[in-house]
């Protein structure tokens, strides 16, 4: 996260005092110029907690079922699907930043309070930043993966793809961590001069405060929306364009999935643009600001304050909406879902014998549903 959200209040706090200095302008540049404001503080934190609250409880129960179906899943022979490795990463980086977000809550109840320590500060800062770019660089990964699936036949170099897979996905984790350890470097809890509120926030060099700061956006920027959505963009498109073509050739059964697969790539890019694309607008917006390349006025500061923080908000839905894009919606991922419940609740339902006397339905559900599209 490239400033916490406890940065609110401090901000709130600061345009009342005559005395703002750099220190305390870590979303808008507010040095120098004292702005007005007529924001309903407590109307947008208490909103921020009720969102991030909707987004840890949808979020945690989705992927959580998603990491335990996939889990459940590799015991079987059943060929798995192309993805699965990455979409068991990317459910656990999705988990893991849901799991964070009861403690900006509680910061925010708290009006910006950090209660917490500075250790906690700096992990709880690495853990969310880390797993939020490690989602958003899987699911490149997989956009790329499917593509070349659908290019080359499945056969061929199966277990040099499966290496690769595992070395893509370690990849992913450790420029995750590189891309995260700046920001968290200079995470300190410090005292608010407002107060006795402590605070968790990036502390940068006084001489460059405002010129680190934007550094900081702009490389989550770059990093987090400049480089991958291209990549899914163009690859998922290609992917696309590869079903049209080869549907001339079949079915109207098999175009009709092919139509189908089309429509839920579209839906992951307009996905991915629609969660991403207006909070890192923001973020360049306001980045360009503290470089005094875009002209600071009171309204546009007040503008942005809102938005970064709605906009932030936002973007934590894609925890939400990859279980649903990415499994969900997959029919083979729903039987497995399906076999899971009935193989956990199986003494008490009697549906393991109705499996034992089925042991040909795995089968002729492989046949009549054709390996997943997407």
């Amino acid at each position: 996260m490239s400033f916490s959200a406890t940065d609110l209040e401090e901000l709130m706090e600061s345009l009342g005092d005559l005395n703002v200095s750099d220190s305390f302008s870590n979303i808008t540049r507010v040095d120098l110029v004292l702005c007005s404001t007529s924001i309903n503080r407590d109307a947008l934190l208490y909103s921020m907690c009720v969102l991030y609250t909707f987004i840890f409880i949808v979020g945690l129960a989705a992927n959580a079922l998603v990491l335990w179906v996939n889990i459940r899943a590799q015991r079987d022979s059943t060929p798995r699907h192309e993805t699965h490795m990455y979409i068991a990463h990317l459910a656990v980086a999705d988990l893991c930043v849901c799991v964070t977000l009861p403690v900006w809550v509680s910061s925010l109840a708290q009006h910006g309070h950090w209660p917490f320590g500075e250790v906690a500060c700096k992990l709880t800062h690495l853990l969310f930043s880390v797993n939020l770019f490690s989602s958003i660089f899987f699911l490149a990964c997989m956009s790329v993966d499917r593509y070349l699936s659908v290019k080359q036949h499945r056969e061929e170099g199966g277990a040099r793809r499966k290496l690769i897979r595992r070395a893509a996905c370690f990849g992913v984790w450790l420029l995750a961590l590189v891309a995260s350890s700046p920001e968290t470097y200079y995470l300190h809890a410090v005292k608010s001069s407002h107060g006795d509120t402590i605070m968790c926030r990036a502390v940068y060099p006084e001489e460059n405060h405002l010129k680190w700061m934007a550094g900081v956006q702009l490389s989550f920027i770059l990093l987090g929306f400049v480089v991958p959505f291209p990549v899914i963009a163009v690859f998922y498109i290609l992917l696309a364009r590869a079903f049209k073509r080869s549907s001339s050739a079949s079915s109207s059964h098999v175009e009709q999935e092919r139509g189908v697969s089309r429509r839920v790539i579209l839906a992951y890019i307009v996905v991915f643009l629609a969660c991403w694309g207006p909070y890192h607008a923001a973020l360049l917006v306001d980045a360009l600001t503290q470089l005094e390349l875009v002209p600071f006025t009171c309204g546009l500061d007040n503008v942005l304050f809102i938005v970064l923080h709605l906009t932030q908000c936002l973007s934590l839905f894609h925890c939400c909406f990859n279980p649903i894009l990415y499994n969900f919606i997959n029919r083979n991922y729903r039987y497995d879902l399906m076999k899971a419940f009935i193989f956990k609740y199986s003494t008490r339902t009697g549906l393991a014998r109705l499996i034992e006397t089925n042991n040909v339905s795995e089968t002729e559900y492989s046949a009549v549903e054709n390996p997943p599209l997407i």
